[in-house]
């Protein structure tokens, strides 16, 4: 299959060099026209993927016209703020569009495919989500993900398209859970990486775990959700990656926002996104939308954008009313 991939970053030049595993026609685009250019005469992305070597069939382009030119799938990995403009661009194209980037729009509340549906309206628009670091994904260490879209077939494409022996996948029908599993749990990485900074323990980042699977279940069913979706690889096992792991951007974020840094000095200071960190507003505003209780993704929003103090945080959420478990 003739492959673009939407964006030069960490996850993007994995999926691209595990696309072209599968004997794909894969093109890798970027906005960045000296990042890419290094990129493609090293054969290594060492600003996100340190010593990872690149396939030599992959190819590059930064003219996004030409990219996508007559490409049968387009992989959109570009941080969820740029996602709408990038796409917007591309209006006629007309193959499957598969997000990997994980966010919820702030105003619209929409999701990704959401977004997709918009500005590609004649793509099959899908996600493709789970724990999947990108690091691990580049140098082979083996995994699992969800491909979801709701017509069974055209997931089934998007599994075979992505399955390789070291990148196992699976599918779902519900893309609005495996969408918002992945996008909230960065939230919730920024939480436990708040707790790491304060010096907390175990038994805090597993209550706090537990406890933010409820608010994620329950405002991914007040969106139309499947409950059951959340307890799989794009919900409980991307949750618990990214809250425990060395690698995860969102939890490193929090533990320097609970090491006293505020968040515009981790942001002007960084090389990636971490995307909990608009999500954080984003799934707020949607949470109040819905009608659902959502503390810890509240008491997030109102670290990083009311400037609370992270120790009265801590003290908000532990002295609330006492209820039965849900």
């Amino acid at each position: 299959m003739k492959v673009t991939v939407l964006g030069a970053g960490a996850f993007g030049t994995a999926l691209a060099n595990l696309l072209c595993q599968n004997d794909n026609s894969v093109t890798l685009w970027g906005h960045n026209a000296p990042h890419l250019q290094s990129v493609q005469e090293t054969g290594c992305n060492e600003l996100y993927l340190p010593g990872a070597k690149l396939s030599p069939e992959l190819g590059y382009e930064t003219d996004l016209a030409r990219a996508v030119g007559e490409s049968e799938c387009l992989v959109v990995a570009v941080p969820s703020k740029f996602l709408r403009e990038v796409t917007a661009r591309v209006p006629w194209f007309k193959g499957i569009a598969v997000s990997v980037t994980k966010g919820i729009e702030d105003g619209s509340g929409l999701t990704m495919t959401g977004i997709l549906r918009e500005t590609l309206p004649r793509a099959a628009a899908g996600a493709l989500s789970g724990p999947s670091f990108a690091l691990e994904v580049a140098r082979g260490i083996p995994g699992a993900v969800v491909a979801a879209h709701p017509d069974l077939e055209t997931a089934k494409k998007i599994q075979i398209l992505f399955n390789t022996p070291a990148f196992r996948v699976y599918t779902s029908a519900d893309v609005k859970g495996v969408e918002l599993g992945g996008a909230l749990k960065n939230v919730v990485a920024i939480a436990t990486g708040i707790g790491d900074g304060l010096g907390f323990g175990d038994n805090t980042k597993a209550a706090l775990i537990t406890r933010a699977m409820a608010e994620i279940r329950r405002l991914g069913v007040a969106c139309g959700a499947n409950a059951t979706t959340f307890s799989g690889l794009s919900g409980l096992g991307d949750l618990t990656v990214t809250c425990f792991s060395r690698l995860s951007r969102n939890r490193n974020f929090g533990e320097r926002i609970g090491r006293g840094e505020t968040a515009g000095q981790i942001l002007a200071s960084a090389v990636t996104v971490s995307e909990g960190y608009p999500t954080a507003r984003s799934a707020h505003h949607l949470a109040l939308k819905m009608g659902v209780e959502t503390p810890i993704v509240n008491e997030v929003y109102a670290m990083l954008y009311e400037n609370k103090n992270v120790r009265q945080a801590v003290q908000s959420l532990m002295g609330r009313d006492l209820k039965s478990e849900d």
